[in-house]
């Protein structure tokens, strides 16, 4: 019975501070509309987050003694090492041959015969077209008749000479109408020579522009065209600042887009005269073409290797830094003990070339060097670090 009497005590007390706490609740403070319960109210809430702060405080203290890595930037690394860096220029060029030539006539007149069609392969000296000669052949004809007497007669007067017979300038006379009918007969010949059209090398025609029976005029109509693909080569202009890197025999990676193929060659032959208008100079790189796809014309990018480092010291450019005197600068991890923590020491660097996403360092670092990558922007020289490579 006692019991009993101490419990329902005991609930009774509950129920009258559970009320009492729902009466006081925000809620119904604010329901009550009085000012001085309000305000009541405020001021031990205020008390009680002061309370509460008091105690985060003594927390973040205790974390602090007890947690020594908390206040240490965490950052990874890279090891420098000797490595060969290959610098390319990167250019635009253009594939040509010095085999592709519009065939143009040497000799006025109808074009009487055409004897290649477009495609076909000849060969140098090949009879390609003919022109009417106007006449020629029956002057040189008529020449060659002159000169044929005239080489008897010359002969019979030498044999008269050497035997003592006739005079002198009866043999000269002879003689220089002998040389001058050789002359004409010659010259005729040339010029009846150039009514034919003939193959200046090997190839293969690439277009008869010009029909049979048609007219032609000397250095002004064109015949055909033809081409060699043996002998290709691409042209591009370089600027002169590399003139001292880009020469003879340096490699080249030629790609070409259209194709979608890339091979590897050489420069074979670098040009001495700087263009005044653009401060360039020719560059002409050879071109292997043994399954005939390369075509003149035809776009080409060029990587030329310009420059090699056979022991370069190579990092990330995205790492680097630079101060108010223009100084580039990285962090290098120093002291490393056996829990990755070190000190991130400022040293400033001299960089050379670069390459896509990585910069070559001249002069700062050595070889072995633990250089820090990630979270560089978000240290301090001198400052203590932890490395958390993965």
């Amino acid at each position: 019975m006692k019991h009993i009497y101490s419990l329902v005590i005991i609930t009774l007390l509950l129920t009258s501070c559970g009320g009492e706490k729902k009466k006081n609740s925000v809620e119904n403070v604010l329901e009550s509309n009085d000012l001085t319960t309000i305000r009541t109210k405020r001021a031990e809430l205020v008390n009680e987050q002061q309370a509460l702060q008091d105690q985060i405080k003594l927390l973040d203290q205790k974390i602090s003694e007890v947690d020594t890595v908390k206040h240490i930037p965490l950052i990874t690394t890279l090891i420098a090492k000797h490595e060969v860096f290959n610098h390319v220029l990167e250019i635009q060029g253009n594939v040509t041959t010095k085999n592709l030539i519009v065939i143009t006539p040497e000799y006025n007149g109808i074009l009487t015969h055409v004897y290649v069609k477009e495609g076909q392969k000849v060969n140098k000296g090949q009879v390609l077209a003919k022109i009417d000669d106007g006449g020629l052949s029956q002057q040189l004809a008529q020449l060659q008749i002159q000169a044929d007497l005239a080489k008897t007669t010359f002969e019979r007067q030498q044999r008269l000479w050497n035997q003592n017979i006739g005079s002198e300038i009866q043999y000269l006379q002879a003689k220089s109408t002998y040389e001058a009918q050789n002359k004409a007969v010659s010259q005729l010949q040339q010029q009846i020579a150039k009514t034919t059209v003939r193959a200046p090398f090997s190839g293969t025609i690439d277009d008869v522009i010009t029909e049979q029976g048609s007219v032609v005029a000397a250095g002004q109509s064109q015949l055909m065209r033809i081409i060699n693909l043996d002998n290709m080569y691409i042209e591009t202009d370089v600027p002169e600042s590399y003139i001292t890197d880009v020469t003879k025999g340096k490699s080249v990676q030629v790609d070409f887009p259209v194709l979608g193929k890339t091979i590897e060659t050489q420069i074979r032959q670098a040009g001495d005269f700087i263009n005044p208008a653009n401060r360039t100079f020719k560059v002409e790189v050879t071109v292997p073409n043994k399954d005939k796809t390369i075509k003149p014309n035809l776009t080409a990018r060029l990587k030329i290797n310009d420059y090699t480092n056979e022991e370069a010291l190579l990092i990330p450019q995205s790492i680097i830094s630079e101060n108010a005197e223009g100084e580039q600068y990285i962090y290098v991890v120093n002291d490393k003990n056996t829990n990755d923590e070190g000190v991130a020491t400022k040293v400033i660097i001299k960089t050379g070339k670069t390459q896509g996403d990585v910069i070559e360092v001249l002069e700062g670092i050595k070889d072995g060097a633990e250089i820090v990558k990630e979270g560089a922007r978000s240290i301090k020289d001198k400052q203590t670090v932890k490395v958390i490579n993965y």
